[in-house]
């Protein structure tokens, strides 16, 4: 009678199913949005006179900022343009 193997599996065997691909991938990982009313920290390049026309006020200089730009956006958003293919867009 022979002796069987002393490794009963076979190892590229082994190996090829340690690398097998997962059947099933990950789902994404979803961010989750902030409120609409939460401020976000953010960093901006801008130059140095608009920095120093809002910082001359005194505090309260990057509220300016963020009024300055939600009015710009206010003011973007009631300005329709309608494009040649007939379709409206607030930009």
């Amino acid at each position: 009678m022979a002796n069987p193997p002393r490794r009963p599996t076979n190892p590229m065997a082994a190996a090829e199913a340690a690398f097998k691909p997962v059947k099933k991938p990950a789902p994404p990982v979803r961010e989750t949005a902030a409120a609409p009313s939460v401020r976000e920290l953010v960093s901006i390049r801008i130059d140095r006179a608009v920095l120093d026309y809002f910082q001359g006020d005194g505090p309260g200089w990057q509220d300016r900022i963020n009024d300055a730009l939600r009015a710009m956006v206010e003011k973007r958003k009631t300005v329709q343009t309608t494009s040649p293919d007939g379709n409206v867009s607030a930009w």
